[in-house]
């Protein structure tokens, strides 16, 4: 496909669109809440109205304010209606010719929305996601081939390395250094990978791109081929997201058939397929070795590293691993420059951030805010604080790798490294708020479950450090425990974090620490009735 063509089909597209469109939300979320039904009804009244010329229902991705799921839009009025149900659908459409529509009407201009800054999520919610047209009518696969054609391998990575880009899955390691290390291995077989096993407990950030917006994650990784070399690119999606893996099928086929992935794109030299590997769901997977290891064909567990996976990776060749959210933001940067990029956020984190909101907190779903940004102005002003006049406790950040952060720090910028100088992390982006009657004790033991069930058990601290850990805070929560046991949990906690052969075993002891350090009090109050008291947070 010339360029010329991209534009002809772009304008094509457009042309076809009806001058209202109704959005569906079609995202998992809302699916489970019936959105399919409502977008049946509403297809059903569109035609019993007669209005097929004027009015088109189009099934789009996720909206981000899941919690009043399903939603429904009307353009170009601006109108929006929440947790629309199939009986109240149909009175959207017949409002249309004057009617009154029977959901309750939302706000776009909620702080929930209007604190967000859109790059990740800018064609969330706006465009049929299994159609490349609507993709290419905005301004879709112009970033893949501005690269192609006007720019250099070299030029590539050095404005993805001047954006200040940094990973988006937990490590927050500088993305154009790994692309750069990768692109100077010598000439031959690399890959490029998509990290797409999102899996700590209550994210779905990872899950709601891929639904909504395919084919920016193709076009992320087709440059990011081109910039290092790569000829083959793998997504690697568990196999709990069938539909994600339904829309990625949808949209690898399409932009085969338009000469936009696969042999010579858009008639250049350059070759670049993508192919998808299904993961079982292990959460040790998200560990970039184990990952390689699973796309081999083995069991997913890691290896130490040096060689890291840049020097040899799959199939013991070069590889680029980038999970979804980093590879989601590669087009924008290439379009719109390095400068504007990096112009958002913080000196040391730059650009936007999506996080899963959920928790004890009015409004839940996803937003995407700039880096910078205050966790008091996520949680009160975004999230509407606590329901019922509650206060907040505490706030969890980055899921069983992450910590609990007391609310005396909510004015803690969000950036990589204030999080980590309160013994959190940024994560993928999971954000649990926690009310003044949580036990952040039982907190503690919730994720040392999770990550002792999901330990691969190939190294002797995580496999029995977290079963230790586990039956410790067990223990203190029976009150059988005294200040003795606590010291000896100190002490594993350390000995896992320092001693595990990946980031599963080296992060899982951080929501142990935290809440010992921030809230030794409850822990005390656990104790034997001789030992209260005894407890320090150090």
């Amino acid at each position: 496909m010339e360029y010329s063509e991209l534009l002809e089909l772009a304008e094509k597209e457009q042309k076809s669109q009806k001058p209202i469109r109704v959005h569906c939300c079609t995202s998992t979320g809302c699916v489970a809440s019936n959105s399919l039904g409502v977008k049946d009804q509403m297809d059903a009244a569109v035609k019993a109205a007669g209005l097929e010329e004027r009015v088109q229902v189009v099934g789009v991705g996720c909206m981000g304010f899941c919690g009043r799921g399903p939603i429904v839009e009307v353009e170009p009025a601006g109108l929006q209606y929440e947790k629309v149900t199939p009986e109240e659908a149909p009175s959207i459409i017949e409002a249309l010719n004057g009617g009154e529509a029977k959901p309750v009407q939302g706000d776009r201009n909620h702080p929930f929305f209007s604190g967000q800054l859109l790059i990740v999520r800018e064609n969330s919610g706006k465009i049929d996601p299994e159609k490349i047209g609507e993709y290419i009518a905005v301004g879709g696969y112009q970033a893949l081939h501005h690269a192609v054609y006007e720019m250099s391998p070299a030029e590539v990575v050095a404005e993805i390395t001047k954006s200040g880009l940094r990973g988006r899955g937990g490590a927050g390691y500088p993305t154009g250094l790994k692309w750069a290390t990768v692109a100077k291995m010598p000439p031959g077989q690399k890959y490029v990978i998509c990290n797409a096993d999102e899996g700590d407990p209550g994210a779905f950030m990872d899950r709601s791109v891929l639904e909504s917006d395919p084919h920016r994650i193709l076009e992320g990784m087709a440059i990011a081929g081109y910039a290092v070399g790569a000829t083959q690119g793998y997504i690697y999606v568990r196999a709990e997201y069938p539909l994600a893996i339904s829309r990625l099928q949808k949209a690898i086929q399409q932009a085969k058939r338009q000469g936009i992935l696969g042999s010579q794109i858009f008639g250049s030299g350059i070759d670049f397929r993508i192919d998808i590997r299904v993961g079982a769901g292990a959460f040790v997977c998200g560990e970039e070795t184990a990952l390689i290891a699973s796309i081999d064909g083995g069991r997913g567990t890691p290896r130490p590293r040096p060689p890291y996976p840049a020097v040899s990776g799959l199939w013991g060749e070069p590889t680029l691993i980038n999970n979804v959210e980093t590879l989601a933001n590669i087009a924008p940067i290439i379009k719109k420059g390095s400068d504007w990029f990096s112009s958002i956020g913080t000196e040391k984190s730059k650009g936007t951030k999506i996080f899963s909101l959920t928790g004890k907190i009015r409004n839940t779903g996803l937003i995407e805010v700039p880096m910078g940004i205050s966790l008091r102005q996520i949680i009160e002003e975004m999230g509407g604080g606590i329901p019922g006049g509650v206060k907040v406790k505490a706030v969890q950040t980055g899921g069983p790798s992450g910590g609990c952060i007391p609310a005396e720090h909510l004015d803690t910028p969000v950036d990589y490294e204030s999080l980590a100088q309160l013994g959190s992390m940024m994560g993928s982006g999971g954000m649990v708020v926690l009310d003044e009657d949580t036990s952040m004790v039982q907190v503690a033991q919730f994720y040392m479950e999770f990550c002792r069930g999901e330990t691969c058990g190939k190294c002797v601290p995580c496999r029995t450090g977290t079963v230790q850990l586990y039956q410790m805070l067990t223990k203190i929560l029976n009150k059988q425990a005294t200040t003795a046991d606590i010291e000896k949990m100190k002490l594993l906690s350390e000995m896992v974090k320092a001693t595990s052969l990946c980031g599963l075993g080296q992060t899982a002891p951080n929501p142990v620490l935290s809440t010992l350090r921030y809230f030794p009090e409850e822990y005390a109050a656990l104790l034997q009735p001789e030992e209260s008291g005894r407890v320090s947070g150090s």
